[in-house]
């Protein structure tokens, strides 16, 4: 049966009813992936496979069920030392697929339609980087790009368009916008693991659901707070970094003199008002009970209430009260890390809270960046109560309860070309 895919309140259509609905056998299939990859600047290396590794499933699925498959994606923005061709990545998706994968220096030209239109059941093309088009450069609705250079070019010579970036969807960019509209239009495996995922923080089923948010990026903690908060969503929030230090504040704690000239350095405390407003209209949220902080050159365990040092991390006695809540859990969201983690002094807080999550009953969902080093780190990937999103950008959106226009194109291309899909608010 067709694995209808629910996100939100709709359904979009996935690799399986692509293939029911008309056939992915002998035809060519445009699908934009995201190995936008950590480069060397020195050596222009890949430093992380990561993403390419991820993707590698839904090419190879594709090449099995025998379409043609002409590959898209990103690297870098122009300018940017990590603004390189993508033939290197070529290499290494082909390792991890395991056939081959030709590279074209081309982008919508004549060499990239030609050798398109040639495709073979079960052959591979990666084009190149696709901000070498500067229309990709261009954030515009969906119907504007549809009529762009690059779609009206390779649209043509393909059959069907399959997003698999879900990393890429919170862009208004031609390759992801754009083809949608104009050919049948469906996720690839990673987008709907992805989504498969982040649906379930909306499901009534899971809970309770905990939010672990830490990290240094407040403004967009709080813009995500505040949607949880108006949708239910969270039934309890731990808070660690400055968005702790944020809300001690909003409390009316201490939190030392030098950690508010900090705060206020980085415009973090005209937040104060929107964060007590959250606390006053109930917001579950906790704060930490001690700090890792460090006075000079010296690292201390200090309890709130008496620190003199700069705080750098959570403390022990939070990581135990933070655990026994997560403990009982049945979805946690862990999104940044608790401390300076690139200081291996203040890495253990965040260390202990990823292990603890991973370790309870609870599905868990990590917001990737530095969480995602950690989990390796500790050997944990390949948890099957473990999602780790490759969102970022997208991901914050996504938890901020705002529109990812990937989604939205798809959406529309669905209610085109998978009538039957029946969109719309759906139970299970």
């Amino acid at each position: 049966m067709p694995c209808k895919l629910r996100n939100s309140s709709f359904l979009l259509p996935t690799l399986d009813d692509l293939d029911e609905r008309y056939g992915l056998r002998g035809s060519k299939v445009l699908l934009r992936i995201d190995i936008n990859s950590p480069i060397d600047p020195e050596t222009g290396e890949i430093l992380d496979d990561a993403r390419i590794r991820a993707h590698a499933v839904t090419v190879r699925e594709l090449l099995e069920r025998g379409a043609g498959v002409a590959i898209l994606s990103h690297q870098g923005r122009p300018g940017e030392p990590d603004f390189v061709t993508l033939a290197r990545h070529a290499e290494l998706l082909a390792k991890h697929v395991g056939a081959p994968i030709d590279f074209v220096d081309d982008v919508i030209g004549p060499e990239a339609r030609r050798r398109i239109e040639r495709l073979g059941p079960g052959e591979a093309v990666l084009l190149d980087n696709t901000r070498l088009m500067s229309e990709e450069i261009i954030e515009a609705k969906p119907e504007r790009h549809a009529k762009s250079l690059f779609v009206q070019r390779l649209a043509p010579v393909a059959d069907y368009y399959v997003n698999d970036a879900f990393a890429t969807s919170h862009r208004s960019q031609p390759s992801i916008v754009g083809f949608p509209l104009v050919m049948p239009s469906a996720v690839g495996r990673v987008m709907e693991k992805e989504l498969r995922a982040l649906a379930r923080l909306y499901s009534g089923e899971e809970r309770p659901r905990v939010f672990v948010l830490g990290g240094g990026k407040v403004h967009d903690t709080l813009r995500i707070l505040e949607h949880l908060h108006a949708n239910k969503a969270a039934d309890r929030v731990l808070t660690a970094g400055l968005v702790a230090e944020l809300f001690m504040v909003a409390k009316g704690m201490d939190i030392g003199e030098a950690n508010r000239r900090i705060l206020e350095s980085k415009g973090i405390m005209a937040l104060v008002p929107r964060a007590r407003r959250l606390l006053l209209r109930g917001l579950p949220l906790e704060t930490p009970v001690d700090f890792v902080t460090l006075v000079g050159d010296e690292v201390r365990i200090e309890p709130v209430g008496s620190i003199t040092g700069i705080i750098r991390d959570i403390g022990p006695q939070t990581v135990k009260m933070y655990s026994e809540i997560m403990r009982e859990a049945r979805l946690i969201v862990l999104r940044g890390p608790a401390g300076v983690v690139e200081d291996p002094r203040f890495r253990e807080g965040s260390r202990r809270l990823v292990k603890a999550a991973v370790e309870s009953n609870a599905f868990v969902i990590i917001g990737g960046g530095h969480l995602n080093a950690i989990v390796s780190e500790l050997g944990l990937s390949d948890r099957e109560n473990l999602h780790i999103s490759t969102g970022g950008g997208a991901l914050l959106l996504f938890l901020a309860g705002e529109e990812l226009p990937g989604l939205t194109a798809l959406r529309i291309s669905a209610e085109k070309y998978f009538p039957s899909l029946k969109l719309g608010p759906q139970t299970e």
